[in-house]
């Protein structure tokens, strides 16, 4: 089946002015400005297909959101292609942005003293919207969300978890195809991000909608995405499942063991000498143990503690997904390119 969403080398550049420093320097740049060229996407490629939800993540600076203003068509790029239900972004606009809903951050696209009902009245006759098809969505967007005890109350004085809901479902409100979101969680407590992430969930199982997300939050990523885009200095360094993502790069394991008897952790070392295990102690009672499953596997260091030794109970940390990309940064995007 053909991709939803098409990307090949696509590139974007800036032209920026060095200033000189001083009073000469300034009327020495009116003259003679200094040029240069500033590549914030550096041949970026990748597919989505229809009802993914994928990961596009990277730090400050590395290009995610030129990518998305691209997508959008906000942007126009400086080459490349770009191909999405087989429009182009930047020169299908008007017919394109009827099939694609987006959510920035805290950029909200509601009329801020209207009640919420209204700015959808509104966002129904810009987006020409069949009133049928209207109140059919909006049924399913209000139980989904949980719209209805603030859905006459004026935008600004809703709560930031509320607005964030509404934003969710101003997006929607014309059935589109895909859905771009850009930091959907930023700012809110762990119960309304819960609660958009339950709603991302259904309308990508249920639903079918496809959703590009771009995140500083890798709870959401984590939750969300099976598969994530990782991008550094404008150039994709990973495009892969997670579970992936953790087997090339995020191999260390942590495993920590409580001993019903205090018991000194050499002598834990010495019960899996025969294994590349780091044993460290908490107390006389908890022991961790830290390795690489691409080393030894969890269960041998296992049966050699529970074997040798009274053991309460144990428990098995995978690398956090936060400490894998650090990794990925760390290196430079290097070393994970058999991922």
């Amino acid at each position: 089946m053909e991709p939803l969403i098409t990307v090949r080398n696509l590139t974007k550049d800036y032209q920026t002015s060095r200033r000189r420093e001083g009073v000469w320097g300034g009327v020495v740049d009116l003259v003679l400005p200094r040029r240069e060229t500033l590549r914030a996407v550096n041949g970026v490629s990748f597919d989505v297909g229809a009802g993914e939800m994928v990961g596009y993540i990277g730090a400050n600076g590395a290009g995610k959101s030129t990518t998305i203003k691209m997508l959008t068509g906000i942007l126009t790029p400086t080459s490349g292609e770009v191909r999405v239900g087989g429009l182009t972004p930047w020169r299908d606009r008007t017919h394109y942005t009827r099939h694609i809903g987006a959510v920035f951050g805290q950029r909200t696209q509601l009329w801020w003293d209207l009640a919420v009902i209204e700015s959808f009245h509104l966002l129904r006759k810009i987006y020409e919207v069949p009133e049928s098809e209207y109140r059919n969505q909006l049924g399913m967007l209000r139980e989904l969300l949980q719209l209805d005890d603030f859905l006459h109350q004026p935008v600004r004085k809703l709560s930031l978890g509320q607005r964030m809901r509404c934003d969710l479902a101003a997006a929607l409100l014309h059935s589109p195809r895909l859905l771009f979101l850009d930091e959907p969680t930023i700012g809110l407590d762990v119960v309304a991000k819960e609660s958009v992430r339950r709603f991302l969930e259904e309308i990508r199982d249920q639903h079918g909608v496809t959703v590009l997300l771009t995140t500083h939050d890798l709870g959401d990523i984590q939750q969300l995405c099976r598969r994530i885009v990782i991008i550094d200095h404008g150039v994709v360094v990973f495009d892969g499942d997670l579970a992936d993502l953790r087997t090339g790069v995020g191999d260390h394991v942590r495993l920590t063991v409580e001993l019903r008897e205090p018991t000194p952790w050499r002598i834990l070392a010495a019960d899996t000498g025969d294994l590349p295990v780091r044993w460290r102690e908490q107390d006389g009672l908890i022991h961790v143990a830290d390795y690489s499953r691409q080393d030894v596997r969890s269960a041998d260091v296992i049966k050699d503690v529970v074997n040798a030794r009274s053991v309460q109970d144990l428990r098995i940390e995978e690398q956090d997904i936060e400490e894998i990309v650090r990794e990925i940064y760390r290196r430079g995007g290097t070393g994970i390119s058999d991922v």
